[in-house]
């Protein structure tokens, strides 16, 4: 399989501390993704601390 994960830093939140921001919002979806089979198809919207959608996740089909 193959897993992508795509956020953008672009918005006021993230300028402040873009490291801070990314950090939260890895830390969150890595505890986050048990709830998940990560079966292709799966995906998600990945929100900020402001709880605005910055990017998303997704499951693949194996990588070639």
């Amino acid at each position: 399989m193959r897993f992508l994960l795509e956020v953008s830093l672009d918005d006021e939140a993230s300028a402040k501390d873009p490291a801070g921001e990314l950090g939260r919002i890895l830390r969150y979806w890595a505890g986050n993704l048990r709830h998940y089979a990560l079966a292709p198809g799966d995906e998600s919207a990945i929100y900020d601390s402001e709880y605005r959608e910055v990017g998303r996740w997704r499951v693949e089909g194996q990588a070639e």
